[in-house]
C-alpha cells in the first residue's frame, strides 16, 4: 500500500475532457485494498495500448471501497474499470483515481423467484454459467458480451436481440463520496446502450431477474451463442469489441463495409477483415492510431452513406 498526501490539487477534469491536474499525493486512512500511482493501464485493457491512471484503486472489498471513496476530494474523477473490453484508453492516461474491482466483487448466488445476485467485477461467463447450473433462463445472451456486470449495468449491455434494460430488477450503487445506494432498473431511465448512471458511480452488485429453465437447454442456447461469436468476430486479436453503434434500421457493420473501410489500416490500428464493425491493434498501435481509424471509418461512412456513426466504445483519459 502506497501512502502520501490526500488528493489536494483543485478539481480536476472528467476522464477525456482535456488535461486536468494530476493529483500531488494521497494519504488513505484505514484502506486495506492496493493503490498504485502512475499505473499503466494498457495491460488492462483488450486493446493493450493507452497510458496510466494516475491513481488504480484495487479495494479489498465493499466497505474499503466507501472508505476510499469517502476519502478522495470532491471533484476528482473516478471511474471504474471491468475487463476494459469496450474501451480506449487514450495515450496521455485517465486523470484521478480508476477503480478496478476483483475478486470479492465477483461473487455470484441465486436469490428467489429465479434472480441472480451478481457481483459489479463478475464476468458475463461466468454469470450465465452460474445462471445455468442453477436453471435461471433468460440470461444466456450475457455469454456473449466481454464484459463485467459493473460495465453491462451502465452501457445496457447487449447481444442477441437481448440486453440488461430486459433483466436488471436493482443495483448496488457507491457515488463518488462514498454513498451507497440501491436503484431500482427504473432511475437508470436505459436507452440503447446508455444508462442515467451517475458519473463517477461504481456498480458493485446487481439483480438480475430470469425464470426457470432446463439446464441443458439454456447450456445449449450459450454454446449456440459462443460459436456464433467465434465464427463471426475477431476474437483472438487485441480488439475492444462493437465499435460503433447500430444506426436505427441499420447495421454498423454493413454501413463500413459499403463504405470501402474492410481492412483499412492507419499506423497500427486496422479494421477487421472479419467484421467491420471491429477495430484491431495489428501489434504496435497507439491509442491514437485507433480512435483516429475510428474517425477516419466515420467520416467516410458519413460521406459515402450519409449516416453519422456514434461510438459505441468508450473513449477516456487525455489525448
Amino acid at each position: 500500500m502506497q501512502h502520501g498526501d490526500r488528493i489536494a490539487s483543485g478539481v480536476c477534469q472528467a476522464p477525456g475532457s482535456g488535461e486536468a491536474p494530476a493529483p500531488d499525493s494521497f494519504i488513505p486512512q484505514n484502506i486495506r485494498g492496493k493503490l498504485t500511482r502512475n499505473a499503466s493501464l494498457a495491460k488492462l485493457v483488450w486493446f493493450k495500448s493507452g497510458g496510466a491512471a494516475d491513481w488504480l484503486f484495487e479495494p479489498a472489498d465493499r466497505e474499503d471501497l466507501i472508505a476510499f471513496l469517502e476519502q478522495v476530494q470532491p471533484g476528482t474523477p473516478v471511474m471504474a474499470l471491468g475487463l476494459g473490453s469496450n474501451l480506449i484508453i487514450r495515450d496521455g492516461g485517465v486523470p484521478g483515481v480508476v477503480i478496478r474491482l476483483g475478486k470479492a466483487f465477483a461473487e455470484l448466488h441465486e436469490n428467489t423467484e429465479s434472480v441472480l445476485h451478481c457481483g459489479g467485477g463478475a464476468s458475463g461467463i461466468l454469470v450465465s454459467s452460474k445462471a445455468r447450473d442453477a436453471g435461471i433462463a433468460g440470461l444466456e445472451f450475457l455469454r456473449g458480451i466481454p464484459g463485467t456486470v459493473g460495465g453491462f449495468v451502465r452501457m445496457n449491455g447487449g447481444a442477441y436481440g437481448r440486453e440488461v434494460a430486459d433483466i436488471l430488477v436493482d443495483c448496488d450503487v457507491i457515488l463518488p463520496g462514498g454513498d451507497f445506494v440501491t436503484l431500482p432498473a427504473g432511475d437508470l431511465q436505459y436507452s440503447y446502450r446508455h444508462s442515467a448512471l451517475p458519473e463517477g458511480a461504481v456498480v458493485v452488485s446487481a439483480r438480475f431477474q430470469g425464470q426457470p429453465g432446463d439446464p441443458a437447454v439454456i447450456g445449449a442456447e450459450m454454446d449456440k451463442i459462443a460459436q456464433a461469436r467465434e465464427e463471426s468476430q475477431p476474437l483472438r486479436t487485441k480488439t475492444g469489441g462493437s465499435t460503433f453503434k447500430n444506426p436505427p434500421g441499420e447495421k454498423a457493420w454493413a454501413l463500413i463495409d459499403a463504405a470501402g473501410c474492410r481492412g483499412l489500416t492507419l499506423g497500427g490500428a486496422q479494421v477487421s477483415e472479419k467484421h467491420t464493425n471491429f477495430l484491431i491493434n495489428t501489434g504496435d498501435a497507439t491509442s491514437s492510431d485507433i480512435e483516429e481509424l475510428g474517425e477516419e471509418v466515420r467520416r467516410r461512412v458519413a460521406e459515402s452513406q450519409g449516416v453519422t456513426l456514434e461510438w459505441e466504445i468508450k473513449r477516456v483519459g487525455r489525448p
